[in-house]
């Protein structure tokens, strides 16, 4: 069944020095499509030519999916892939030379123990790249250090792996840069900020690190900061809003959403767009429902996020196709 909403227009009005100014006006579509077969929380998500790749992930009953889906919007239909080597969650995808990559992430498994169910417990160094053409996986050079939900963005062919959280579960400010063409990793400049859970948006060049977490789920930031890969550099931007962690973003036209989240006490439904021309914040109408641990991807004019929980940590996980069409 499909469910729409249409958003109402939205007047964001700016101080511009001594006055106001009508900065933007925004409108969209909330809809459902069809549903994944099966719940799935903490995949990776990513498009690439026109379809939706989610991979890995969990459900109540296991921890670390090895299975992979495609979603193809000109039918609204879902087909299996090829599963992954290695099953894992919070696992992390980018789309890069035609390829699919899945970055890091976590199996739930104590390091030296029987133990399992243990979130953010198991970092992993996998990367592993998928050709849909041969639907295969291959299995790439490994970050220099295991950790899962890990913020991923490619500029110039160049996979970047950003914050995350290690064997200690403890995150990690580290940065560094895969390079296909070479197979190989090298350093870049760390995050100001230690933190995971994040939107990592890449645009126009630059990268753009959004909100998260410094440690727990109530430890959420607005941080907002830029990397530009021309001068190995950072630069801080107009903090997120409302803080949170855990959410879904996408880059559509000119702005950058961020939708939903988390922390200990319930999910976000808050929709907020960064403009890229702008330089300013915009605060779209609230989602249908608050959710985290989807991802985000966008194709044409609508991001789809797929999976993800409807309740905080693993609380409300679903199988739903969530769509927002802009404009």
């Amino acid at each position: 069944m499909t469910v729409s909403r249409r958003l109402p227009v939205v007047l964001a009005w700016i101080v511009l020095g001594a006055g106001l100014a009508l900065a933007q006006q925004l409108s969209g579509e909330w809809s459902r499509r069809a549903p994944m077969a099966d719940l799935r929380t903490e995949p990776g998500t990513v498009a690439l030519d026109g379809k939706l790749y989610v991979i890995g992930g969990s459900t109540k009953a296991v921890d670390d999916l090895a299975t992979a889906l495609v979603y193809d919007p000109a039918t609204d239909t879902w087909a299996d892939i090829a599963t992954m080597p290695r099953g894992l969650n919070h696992v992390s995808a980018v789309a890069a030379g035609g390829k699919v990559y899945a970055v890091g992430g976590f199996s739930g498994r104590v390091p030296g123990s029987r133990e399992t169910r243990r979130v953010h417990q198991g970092a992993e160094p996998f990367v592993f790249a998928y050709d849909p053409r041969a639907n295969s996986w291959s299995t790439m050079a490994p970050l220099s250090a295991p950790r899962g939900s890990v913020g991923v963005a490619v500029v110039d062919g160049k996979i970047h792996a950003i914050g995350g959280r290690g064997l200690d579960v403890k995150t990690v400010p580290i940065h560094e840069v895969f390079d296909p063409a070479t197979g190989k990793w090298s350093e870049a400049v760390p995050l100001p900020r230690k933190r995971d859970h994040m939107a990592v948006i890449a645009a126009r060049g630059l990268i753009h690190v959004i909100g998260g977490r410094t440690d727990d789920r109530d430890d959420n930031v607005g941080d907002h900061d830029i990397y530009d890969p021309a001068t190995n550099s950072w630069r801080s931007a107009p903090p997120l809003p409302t803080p949170r962690s855990g959410g879904q973003s996408a880059l559509i036209g000119n702005l950058i959403i961020v939708y939903g989240g988390e922390n200990s006490k319930k999910t976000f439904d808050e929709v907020e767009a960064f403009d890229l021309d702008q330089n300013i914040w915009l605060s779209l109408p609230r989602a249908p429902t608050g959710l985290h641990a989807s991802a985000g991807a966008s194709i044409g004019d609508t991001i789809y996020f797929p999976g993800g929980s409807t309740g905080p940590g693993g609380d409300g996980t679903t199988a739903q196709l969530l769509t927002l069409r802009l404009k």
